[in-house]
């Protein structure tokens, strides 16, 4: 343990850990439910980005693949592309699939955060982006609005 913030979010997907994997790793997927392209081969130690969806070619969060064990684990860090030479500065986000009859336990876990205030912002981003790729997994499209510009409170 670093002693560092972590965030935990769990939630249960009718899907099949197949198609949750393809949802994680499949840049136009991605575009579909988060506004970014999440875009990498996927294979240890390569490079991944989180490039916005709106033509701009502009990431917002680059890292590296840690683990990809298709479809049951993905491991990779995160950090802003400015910093992406000081490992120091990096989180560390896994997804955990886990099928169960016609359902999936996906577990999200971002650990190594800087502090409290960069725990509380993913604490708010993660649920917003997990609940959009729940929606488009099961009706086939993400929620009508983009639940992250939900205010708070």
């Amino acid at each position: 343990m670093t002693g560092q913030p972590r965030f935990v979010y769990v939630t249960y997907i009718a899907s099949t850990p197949e198609k949750l994997w393809e949802a994680l790793t499949d840049a136009d997927l991605t575009a579909v439910y988060w506004g970014h392209r999440n875009v990498s081969d996927w294979r240890p130690g390569s490079r991944w980005e989180h490039v916005r969806a709106d033509g701009s070619g502009v990431a917002d969060v680059v890292g590296r693949v840690v683990e990809s064990e298709p479809p049951i684990r993905l491991v990779t860090t995160w950090a802003a592309p400015g910093e992406e030479g000081r490992a120091d500065r990096h989180s560390r986000v896994a997804f955990v699939i886990r099928p169960y009859e016609d359902i999936v336990r996906l577990t999200v876990t971002h650990d190594d955060l800087a502090d409290e205030g960069e725990r509380s912002a993913v604490a708010s981003g993660w649920p917003a982006v997990l609940s959009n790729l729940k929606s488009l997994l099961e009706t086939g499209r993400p929620l009508p609005q983009e639940p992250w510009r939900v205010p708070a409170g």
